[in-house]
This record gives C-alpha cells, sequence and structure tokens, in this order.
C-alpha cells in the first residue's frame, strides 16, 4: 500500500525544549560534533487510490489538523515510494 509522509517542524523562531534535552544528554555521552538538535514530527499516511488525489488530501490535513500553524510549519508531504516497494 503507498505511503505519503508529511513531516512537521517546530518554527525556527521557537525554543525546542526537547531538542536541547537531547543534544546535552549526547554531549554528556561524549559526542561533541553535533551542535544542536531540533525534534519534530512525521506522520505516515497509508492509503488507496490516485496519489495525486491523496498527496493534495494530505497537504491539506498536514495545514489544518497535523500541525499547529502557530508553532509548527509542515516542512514536507511527499510520497515514499520506498514503502510501497518494502510491502509489494
Amino acid at each position: 500500500m503507498p505511503v505519503i509522509v508529511v513531516e512537521v517542524m517546530p518554527k525556527a523562531e521557537l525554543l525546542d525544549p526537547a531538542g536541547k534535552a537531547v543534544a546535552g544528554a549526547i554531549r554528556r555521552l561524549g559526542n561533541t560534533q553535533f551542535e544542536a538538535i531540533r525534534i519534530g514530527k512525521r506522520f505516515e499516511l497509508h492509503f488507496e487510490g490516485d496519489p495525486n488525489t491523496a498527496l493534495e488530501a494530505a497537504r491539506k490535513l498536514a495545514d489544518s489538523m497535523l500541525s499547529n500553524s502557530v508553532i509548527e510549519d509542515v516542512v514536507d508531504v511527499r510520497l515514499d515510494d520506498s514503502k510501497a516497494k518494502v510491502e509489494a
């Protein structure tokens, strides 16, 4: 079954306390190569039917329900062909 992936991230100008906590933990473990970490959300929408119609519906859902436009940006809505190949 084909999958659409929606990725949502906090707006760049907002603090990301979860990302800061993970970055601090990584530094405490001795890995200093990563300067900052931001944590977002990924949704996988499995669908049947026309991919173009499903993508348009996913974009609308991403803006209206899957993200909070006050604090988050929808950064990507795409058809994930790799999922369809794995399940085939």
